[in-house]
């Protein structure tokens, strides 16, 4: 049996994308319409202690496109504080004006491949933020789920770690030079959702998604044993930008 990969792990992520009844939110009078936004915002203002104390992050972004209207992204401590992050939001008014759309569960991942050599990661500030982010804001978000192939002799768990770990680092240079145009979360999702991995990409100028992952399309991780769901891109909502949205 060949050898695993080794992960540390960090805040459990909910990725929650939501569709909007248009039809029903405009046949709605003005007083619920207000009653739903003011549930809304204070919904969205509950996530600003939660950040400040250090115990998760959130960010909600438009969707652009037919697969969603907006998503929102949690980080949270454990999967029951998702699961009722996920229920406070159900039972808000507005929540009555959207459809679940798509949904990803998993947690922030750092693999063996490319780590140091610390006798204690957690005791490492850098690794620790890492794997507890603080979600960067940016104007622009792209999340897409991956695996690795199984595919006869282009099966990434036949290779050997040593294999493994050669093309991992050819493939983090790519990301590495990108570095300060765009913000990577990866999340680990086996035995949680139907992908192995999500990636979740941040930046203020969208066209730097494109260039990333088509360059890393030629890297052989990706161009040989890499297999990718839906793409979702959109822009930052904040609780100003989201009612200008829902404006009729």
């Amino acid at each position: 049996m060949n050898e695993a990969a080794s992960t540390l792990e960090g805040w459990y992520a909910l990725h929650d994308f939501r569709s909007i009844n248009w039809s029903a939110w405009r046949s709605a009078d003005e007083e619920a319409r207000a009653v739903a936004l003011d549930d809304l915002q204070e919904f969205l203002q509950e996530w600003t202690s939660v950040e400040e104390a250090g115990n998760g992050s959130s960010a909600v972004y438009t969707i652009i496109g037919q697969k969603a209207d907006f998503v929102m992204m949690h980080l949270r401590e454990s999967l029951e504080d998702l699961n009722a992050l996920e229920n406070a939001f159900n039972k808000t008014t507005f929540a009555r004006f959207t459809t679940k759309a798509y949904s990803y569960v998993s947690v922030v991942e750092l693999s063996n491949y490319l780590a140091g050599k610390d006798a204690d990661p957690m005791q490492n500030p850098e690794i620790v933020a890492r794997l507890k982010p603080i979600l960067p804001k940016r104007q622009y978000i792209c999340f897409y789920p991956m695996n690795k192939k199984r595919d006869l002799s282009d099966n990434w768990y036949m290779l050997s770690m040593d294999e493994r770990k050669a093309m991992m680092r050819s493939h983090g240079l790519i990301g590495r030079s990108y570095a300060g145009k765009v913000k990577q979360i990866i999340t680990g999702s086996v035995g949680f959702d139907d992908w192995e991995w999500g990636v979740t990409l941040f930046a203020d100028d969208a066209l730097q998604f494109k260039k990333l992952v088509y360059e890393m399309r030629f890297d052989e991780v990706s161009a040989r044993y890499g297999e990718f769901g839906s793409f979702y891109v959109g822009s930052l909502l904040n609780p100003e930008s989201f009612e200008s949205m829902l404006k009729v």
